[in-house]
C-alpha cells in the first residue's frame, strides 16, 4: 500500500483549505489471523483485513476526525474537504493555507522479521497450538481444558502532514494465549498467561511453550487448595514482570497528556518535584528491539524515543503527543498511538515500567514480619484521574516472619497509583517485562508492563476478613 505523494499533497491541501493549522493522514493496510485451539482440536481460524485512512486537521486545540476507505486521489479529497468545511462558518483563522511540500523522512528500523503471518502455512501454526495443550495435559492428569489462541497481526502504514513530513512503516505482531482449567477434589479452578513480541515467525523459536504452558497448569492447580486471603493494610510485595501493570494503570495513564493537558491527573504540575522515593525510576521506552510495545516511529510519524518519566523519585516528563505538546507546551515523546485508522492518535504508553534497583529479592521478604507475596498479578480497574486501583492477584502468598509460605487466593490490592509510589521502599535487580493490551481514547493498542520485584510498605489489601 502506497498512496502517490501528489495525491497526499492535494488531499492536506484540501484539509487546510478554511483555516485549519495542521493537517495529517495516515493510510493502513492491515492483515489479522487468529487461530484457535479448544477440546483438543482447531476451534477457530479467522483471517482478515483493515485498508483505510484517517484525517486529522487542528483548529487551534480542537479536533477534527474523519475516516474513509476509498483512498484514490477523489475518496482522500473528498474527506479531507469534508472535515475542513465542518469548520467553514466558523473558522476564524487564516484560509487557503496549503501544506508544506512532502519528503520522505526515511528511518532504520531496528526491529527485525520473519515470514511473514500469510508465509507460513496454518497447519504449522496449529501443531503449535496442539503441543501446548499437550504439555498442559500431560503436567496434570487433572487438567480438563485448554484454551489456546495464536493471534497475528502485521499492519503496513503510510503517514504524512501539513508540516512536509512524508514516512511509511511496517509494524508485526504476534502473540500466543493460554489458558487452563483444572479440578481437583471437586473444586474447580483456571489460570491464563500470555507472551507476544514485535516479530513474526521467529517467535516460534524463541518462546518457551512447556514453560508458559506448564506455570498455568501449575498455579491453577495450587489454587484448589489455596485458603482465601486475608483482608487488610499490611506490606506487599509485588513480583516481576506483570507486577508492573499496576504502576502502567494506576500512574502511567496518569502522566499522558491526554490526561495532564485536561488538569484531570493527580501528576498536573508536578514535574520536576519528588513523587516517589530515591529508589524509584520509571521508564516509557518504544525503543526495545522487537518488543511488544516497541515502534520505529508513532502513528503521527515521529520516531520513537526513551523516555525517563520519573528519575530517582522525581517526576522528569510526560508522555506526550502532538495535540499534547501544543496544549501543554512540552517536548513531543513520540507517543502518539491509535489502535487503527479509525481512531485518532493519542498519547500513549509503549514499554513503561519500573527500572532495575539494587535490593535483593531476599531482603524484601526478610523484612516483612507479616504481610503478602503477589507472584502472579490479574487484571483489574483504575480511575485515570485520581489513580484509584482495585488489582486481582492471581496467585499469592503470606509472608510470616520474613519466609514465603501458604498460598491464598482471592485477594485484591486497593489504593491510590501517586500514594503507593511514595510507599515503594525497595526495588531488586531483576527487571522482567511482560505484554498487555491498553484501552483508551484512542483504542486498544499493544503496550509492555514490567518492573523488578518491589517492597511497598502498606497497601490494602482486599480478602475474607
Amino acid at each position: 500500500m502506497i498512496v502517490a505523494t501528489s495525491i497526499l499533497q492535494k488531499a492536506l491541501d484540501a484539509a487546510l483549505s478554511t483555516g485549519a493549522d495542521f493537517a495529517d493522514v495516515f493510510l493502513e493496510d492491515t492483515y489479522s489471523s487468529q487461530l484457535g485451539f479448544l477440546q483438543q482440536k482447531a476451534d477457530t481460524a479467522v483471517v482478515g483485513q483493515l485498508y483505510g485512512a484517517g484525517i486529522r486537521l487542528f483548529f487551534g486545540h480542537e479536533i477534527i476526525y474523519v475516516t474513509t476507505n476509498d483512498l484514490t486521489e477523489t475518496g482522500l479529497v473528498k474527506a479531507a474537504l469534508k472535515a475542513a468545511q465542518s469548520r467553514l462558518q466558523s473558522a476564524t483563522l487564516t484560509a487557503n493555507q496549503t501544506a508544506a511540500p512532502l519528503k520522505l523522512n526515511p528511518f532504520d528500523s531496528i526491529h527485525k522479521y520473519g515470514q511473514r503471518p500469510w508465509e507460513m502455512q496454518r497447519e504449522r501454526k496449529l501443531n503449535w497450538l496442539r503441543s501446548v495443550d499437550e504439555i498442559a495435559r500431560t503436567r496434570n492428569s487433572n487438567v480438563t481444558q485448554v484454551d489456546a489462541a495464536l493471534n497475528e497481526k502485521f499492519q503496513r502504514v503510510q503517514i504524512a502532514n501539513s508540516k512536509g513530513l512524508l514516512t511509511y512503516d511496517e509494524r508485526a505482531y504476534t502473540r500466543l494465549r493460554v489458558e487452563t482449567f483444572v479440578e481437583q477434589n471437586g473444586v474447580k479452578e483456571s489460570s491464563h498467561d500470555l507472551d507476544g513480541q514485535l516479530g513474526t515467525s521467529e517467535i516460534y523459536d524463541s518462546m518457551n511453550l512447556r514453560q508458559l504452558a506448564e506455570s498455568c497448569v501449575d498455579r491453577a492447580t495450587l489454587l484448589t487448595t489455596a485458603k482465601y486471603a486475608p483482608a487488610g493494610e499490611m506490606p506487599v510485595v509485588i513480583d516481576n514482570s506483570f507486577g508492573g501493570v499496576i504502576f502502567h494503570e494506576a500512574c502511567g495513564h496518569g502522566l499522558e497528556t491526554t490526561s495532564v493537558a485536561k488538569g484531570a491527573s493527580v501528576f498536573c504540575g508536578k514535574l520536576g518535584q519528588k513523587i516517589a522515593n530515591d529508589c524509584v525510576t520509571a521508564i516509557d521506552d518504544g525503543t526495545i528491539a522487537n518488543s511488544w510495545g516497541s515502534l520505529s516511529i508513532d502513528d503521527e510519524g515521529l520516531p520513537t524515543q526513551r523516555t525517563v518519566l520519573i528519575e530517582k523519585g522525581v517526576l522528569k516528563s510526560y508522555i506526550v503527543d502532538e495535540m499534547g505538546s501544543r496544549q501543554t507546551g512540552y517536548a513531543k515523546t513520540g507517543s502518539g498511538r491509535r489502535q487503527s485508522y479509525r481512531f485518532a492518535p493519542a498519547s500513549r504508553m509503549r514499554n513503561t515500567f519500573i527500572g532495575a534497583g539494587s535490593d535483593s529479592f531476599e531482603s524484601m521478604i526478610r523484612d516483612v514480619d507479616y504481610g503478602l507475596f503477589a507472584k502472579k498479578m490479574g487484571g483489574g480497574s483504575v480511575s485515570p484521574g485520581t489513580g484509584d486501583y482495585n488489582f486481582q492477584v492471581q496467585e499469592g502468598y503470606i509472608i510470616r516472619k520474613g519466609r514465603i509460605e501458604e498460598a491464598v487466593k482471592g485477594a485484591a490490592l486497593i489504593g491510590r497509583g501517586i500514594d503507593t509510589l511514595g510507599k515503594i521502599t525497595k526495588v531488586s535487580s531483576d527487571l522482567k517485562l511482560a505484554t498487555g493490551m491498553c484501552g483508551s481514547v484512542s483504542g486498544s493498542i499493544p503496550t509492555t508492563v514490567g518492573q523488578p520485584q518491589i517492597l511497598v510498605s502498606s497497601i490494602m489489601v482486599g480478602g475474607r476478613a
